[in-house]
């Protein structure tokens, strides 16, 4: 023990010393995480972002305008005026997602078509291709807007006019079959209604707004209740669970080339002909790396609970979790030092390996929006159980119970690593 011990207290003295590299170990986590949380969503208290878009406005009519104070009035918008050609211009450069070009007549042609179906005028949207998305969103509203303002307009005593067009544009009573029977039943009781809108303003009476037709509109208002065991969800949390995962796990790499460069020089034969056995070696270098990387990473959450305002239900779920990622990152780099077969080849395969498990993981993107047979296949990845335990003692609020599984998968990953590593080191010793 009291040569393990010195080991250990050996290989901290020596990290701790290095205070550039343990600045940037820290640091450099924390700098990505605070980017990477903003762009999933950041802090819970920070209100939803508005989608940019551009509106041509050459429809000057009444339905024109109230399309366009419609869009401008929605609370998930921020629309801005433009031309058409200063609208295509953006739109290429990528300085706005999507814009909308109302033309010119296109509030008379919508209100004509709304019952005949035909000649249904276009309206010209310009995207951004990365924008599909977005592109989406934009319809469903453009949508809404649309049928309101039309179809009030239509039921208005200004719509008397569309009215008669359709009546007349269907066949004679005796030629109609019934579906076209029917719709002419109904717009003659709207061609009845229209005219005595009409005469009721033409006599000098104002419609109330409570008697005035408002068009047709969604029939139902939602109410959003975002449901979790602990506090709602904090982008920063997942970020800071995905970069402290990746950082640290380039830093077991940094101790696997480490151990490479000290055979590579003769300073790790030297130190196996101390009375000291193999076995306590590699211990030592499995509990002094497990050390470091629990302690950043309690110091990378550390961060996050001043800073970002990320909340942990469970500290001893936090803490079983930082442990065990440590001794699994730990036996992970002593796995890379034992079959690597020089430092430089070593470090290509080992960077590599580490991007793919880290990206798998859902370290980079979160793992909930992966189609449904990548989140199957990638529960094989450690670092997947890793994220998903550090998920579940913050924004999750799981409390111990959601952290118990991933911590026993992060201590099967380290005795396989450590196992395979161990067997390779004494199989090398033995030769």
């Amino acid at each position: 023990m009291t040569a393990l011990i010195a080991l250990i207290r050996k290989d901290l003295m020596l990290y701790l010393r290095d205070k550039r590299a343990l600045m940037l170990h820290l640091l450099m986590p924390v700098v990505l995480a605070a980017f990477f949380g903003s762009l999933f969503g950041g802090s819970p208290d920070k209100g939803a972002s508005k989608i940019d878009i551009g509106l041509v406005l050459q429809d000057q009519s009444p339905i024109g305008r109230k399309i366009a104070a419609g869009l401008k009035a929605d609370d998930t918008l921020r629309v801005v005026a433009l031309s058409a050609d200063e609208a295509q211009a953006k739109v290429r450069a990528g300085k706005l997602p999507v814009a909308v070009v109302i033309p010119d007549g296109f509030g008379q042609k919508a209100a004509d078509a709304l019952f005949s179906g035909r000649d249904k005028p276009e309206l010209p949207l310009y995207y951004d291709p990365s924008q599909a998305t977005v592109l989406a969103m934009v319809k469903g509203l453009l949508t809404q807007q649309v049928m309101q303002v039309t179809s009030a307009s239509v039921m208005s005593g200004q719509g008397a006019g569309a009215t008669a067009r359709y009546l007349a544009a269907l066949p004679a009573l005796d030629q109609r079959n019934p579906e076209q029977a029917q719709l002419g039943e109904f717009l003659g009781s709207l061609k009845k209604f229209q005219d005595q809108q009409a005469a009721t303003a033409a006599a000098g009476a104002e419609t109330s707004k409570a008697d005035a037709p408002s068009g047709m509109s969604v029939p139902f208002n939602t109410s959003e209740a975002a449901l979790s065991s602990g506090p709602r969800y904090n982008g920063y949390a997942h970020s800071f669970a995905g970069m402290g995962v990746q950082f640290i796990l380039f830093m077991g790499i940094d101790m696997g080339i480490g151990i490479l460069l000290a055979r590579q020089f003769g300073i790790w034969n030297r130190l196996l002909a101390a009375p000291v056995s193999l076995t306590t070696v590699l211990m030592g270098r499995v509990i002094s790396g497990a050390i470091i990387a629990s302690v950043l990473m309690c110091a990378m959450f550390a961060c996050a609970l001043l800073i970002f305002k990320v909340q942990i239900t469970s500290v001893v779920g936090f803490v079983g979790l930082a442990v065990c990622f440590g001794l699994m990152t730990a036996a992970f780099g002593l796995f890379i030092a034992a079959f690597g077969k020089t430092p430089e080849a070593a470090r290509g395969i080992a960077v590599f390996a580490t991007l793919i498990l880290v990206m798998l993981g859902g370290a980079w993107v979160p793992s909930f929006v992966f189609p449904q047979w990548m989140q199957t296949l990638t529960l094989v990845v450690p670092t997947r159980w890793a994220v998903d335990g550090l998920d579940a003692v913050t924004w999750r609020g799981l409390g111990l119970e959601g952290a118990l599984l991933p911590m026993l998968v992060q201590l099967g990953f380290a005795l396989v690593f450590g196992g395979l590593a161990v067997a390779k080191f004494l199989k090398d010793q033995r030769r």
